[in-house]
C-alpha cells in the first residue's frame, strides 16, 4: 500500500533530526507536503545532548524534496505560540491546507530525584515538552477546522504511561500530554479532528544515544559505551530489544494520521518492546 497520505500536509515540530525527520520522511514518502519547524540552537539544561541545527532542518528539507514533495521548513521555539502560528499560518498560505499536526519536539535530561531537581530544570521541561505540545497542536486546530478534520498526534513517553526514577520532571510532562490529548480529543471530536498519543521506549536518536543517557543507565562507569548499556536497556523490555528505531515510531505516526484510523481518538499507542509490560 501506498499514498496513504497521498494530498495531505502534515505540520512537524522537532522536526531537524531524530524522530521529527524520521516522520516527515515517512508521510512524504506516503504522499504528504510537510511544514517543519526546529528550534535548531541549544536548550538551557540540556548541554549533554547535542543541539539540533539549521544544517539538520535543511538535511530534512531535502530528504522530503528528494521524494518529490514540497516542505516549509522554520526555525522556531516551540514556546514562543507566536512564531509557531505564524510557521504555521505560512506553511499553509504556500502549500493549501493542513490536515496532520504531529507535536513532536521535546527535550531529555535528568539524574536527579525530584525533590532534588532545580526549578529552573523542571521548568524548561514543562515549558517544552508539555507546554509546547500544547501550543503546536493549538496553532494547528484552526486550519484543522477550516479543512473539515484532521488528525493531531502527540509524542509522549513509555514515561506518560510509569513512572521511573530521576526522571520525574520528564515522567509529569509526558503524563501530562496524555491529559492534553485526551482533553483535546473531546474538545475536537464534534470537527472531526482525531487525537491521539505516540508513547514510544528507548529510540535510537541523539535524545537517548548520549553521555548523559548511557551514564544515568551505567553510573557505575566512568565512560560508558552503546555496549555498556545495552544490556540494561534490554531489561527494560520483554522483546530482546534495547531501543527501536525511529521508522518504528514513525509507522505508528503514519498509521495514525492516515484514514486507516479514521475512528481512532483518544487513544495512547505504545511503541514500546513490551516495556508497559514490565
Amino acid at each position: 500500500m501506498s499514498g496513504r497520505v497521498e494530498g495531505k500536509v502534515a505540520f512537524i515540530t522537532g522536526a531537524a533530526r531524530g524522530q521529527g525527520r524520521s516522520h516527515a520522511v515517512r508521510l512524504a514518502q506516503e504522499g504528504a507536503d510537510i511544514i517543519a519547524v526546529d528550534v535548531c540552537k541549544p536548550v538551557s539544561g540540556t548541554d549533554l545532548i547535542p543541539a539540533s541545527t539549521p544544517d539538520d532542518l535543511a538535511e530534512t528539507a531535502d530528504l522530503v524534496k528528494g521524494l518529490g514533495r514540497r516542505i516549509v521548513t522554520t526555525e522556531v521555539d516551540v514556546r514562543d505560540f507566536d512564531a509557531l502560528r505564524a510557521a504555521v499560518d505560512s506553511g499553509v498560505e504556500e502549500l493549501g491546507r493542513l490536515d496532520i499536526v504531529v507535536a513532536n519536539a521535546g527535550i531529555g535530561n535528568g539524574g536527579e530525584t525530584l525533590d532534588k531537581t532545580s526549578e529552573e530544570d523542571w521548568q524548561t521541561m514543562i515549558d517544552i515538552n508539555l507546554g509546547g505540545v500544547w501550543k503546536a497542536a493549538k496553532a494547528g486546530v484552526p486550519h484543522l477546522i477550516a479543512a473539515g478534520g484532521g488528525s493531531i498526534i502527540l509524542t509522549s513517553s513509555v514515561g506518560g504511561l510509569k513512572a521511573y526514577p530521576n526522571t520525574g520532571h520528564y515522567v509529569a510532562a509526558k503524563h501530562g500530554v496524555v491529559g492534553l490529548m485526551r482533553a483535546f480529543a473531546v474538545e475536537l471530536g464534534e470537527h472531526s479532528i482525531r487525537v491521539n498519543s505516540v508513547h514510544p521506549t528507548n529510540v535510537n536518536t541523539p535524545m537517548f544515544m548520549n553521555e548523559g543517557t548511557m551514564k544515568l543507565f551505567r553510573p557505575d562507569l566512568e565512560n560508558p559505551t552503546k555496549e555498556d548499556f545495552e544490556p540494561v536497556a534490554k531489561f527494560m523490555h520483554v522483546l530482546p530489544v534495547g531501543w527501536v528505531e525511529p521508522v518504528d515510531i514513525s509507522n505508528a505516526v503514519l498509521y495514525l494520521a492516515s484514514d486507516e484510523s479514521r475512528f481512532v481518538t483518544g487513544v495512547t499507542l505504545p511503541v514500546d518492546g513490551g516495556s508497559l509490560l514490565k
